[in-house]
């Protein structure tokens, strides 16, 4: 690769994102850097499938569990961070290879961020509290009354999104699609991307056979630590695939089987929303993106002629 450009390893849930990245560490030289929105809250490690001890060990890793879960991130955050972390990688003669699912996080390394100003606390306040009060179909429908074009990218189901978009216009005067459309700040550094897109049949089956083996090491407990922070709902780990479904068993308002099929299909639907998301947004340039039909779960699953596809294309420049 280029001498200043770093490498980003995305996909759905589940597609063997962190696998792949900590291979390519290994054989680069590489840091890993954190580039999932749920990965950076220091709580929920097995929950949010967060790289283990002894995989973190082997290859310099970044930006995981770095927050506390009361402390909202944001792509604006993440954004800085990341960079600060791709820096310190380069100092250290280390490749940064950023890994997450979390298209808006990566679109705003990649393709910019418009420079939205802060809302201030009073806003923010404002936005959880109407959140709390009325709902989210209720907030989106505040939302559309006062800046419909941003109403209009916005499920009437998604309450961070919706919050966000209410206390940006309340505590700036504009909207968010009105700060998207004026121009972004730059990207830092070339980029070249893995993208990993898995058949939906493999990555129903690896879901759940990864959520059962999240409750057999203690995802339960580690939800029933988080409600006893008593976190206000709004905040976004405690919409963490799997939180919801599992504070509902822990409540005794539904069975655990019932929890578990239900958290499953919501993975299942989310990394639907992902993959659609990657398919349609192109974060690097074509030429360079690499697409892998395929989870990736260690060294040996992919032949050796897509091995060296995968290190060729990494490894080239220009």
């Amino acid at each position: 690769m280029e001498q200043d450009a770093a490498l980003i390893v995305a996909g759905p849930t589940a597609s063997g994102k962190s696998a792949l990245a900590l291979v390519l560490a290994e054989r680069l030289g590489g840091t890993v850097i954190n580039a999932d929105s749920m990965q950076v809250y220091r709580e929920l490690r097995i929950l949010t499938a967060r790289p283990s001890p002894e995989d973190e060990a082997r290859v310099p890793h970044a930006l995981y569990g770095v927050r506390l879960a009361a402390e909202p991130g944001s792509a604006a955050w993440w954004r800085e961070a990341a960079l600060a972390e791709m820096e310190r990688a380069r100092r250290a003669g280390r490749v940064p290879i950023l890994c997450g699912g979390t298209g808006l996080y990566l679109q705003a390394l990649a393709g910019g961020l418009a420079a939205i100003p802060d809302p201030g606390p009073d806003a923010r306040a404002e936005a959880r509290a109407l959140l709390a009060e009325e709902g989210p179909a209720a907030l989106h429908a505040r939302l559309a009354a006062a800046d419909p074009a941003t109403a209009a990218r916005i499920r009437p189901s998604d309450s961070q999104r919706l919050a966000r978009a209410w206390e940006v216009w309340r505590g700036t005067g504009r909207g968010l699609a009105a700060w998207h459309a004026a121009p972004a700040l730059a990207p830092s550094h070339p980029f070249r991307m893995l993208r990993l897109d898995p058949p939906r049949p493999a990555l129903r089956a690896a879901i759940a056979e990864r959520f059962d083996a999240m409750l057999a090491a203690g995802a339960l407990d580690e939800v029933r630590a988080l409600l006893a922070l008593g976190l206000d709902p709004s905040l976004p780990i405690m919409r963490a695939q799997g939180v919801p479904e599992l504070a509902a068993y822990l409540r005794g308002e539904r069975t655990l089987q019932d929890a578990r099929g239900r958290a499953v299909l919501a993975t299942g639907q989310y990394t639907k929303r992902q993959a659609t998301w990657f398919r349609n947004r192109s974060i690097a340039a074509p030429s360079l993106t690499h697409t892998i039909n395929a989870r990736f779960t260690d060294k040996t699953q992919f032949s050796e002629r897509e091995r060296q596809e995968i290190f060729a294309f990494v490894s080239r420049r220009g």
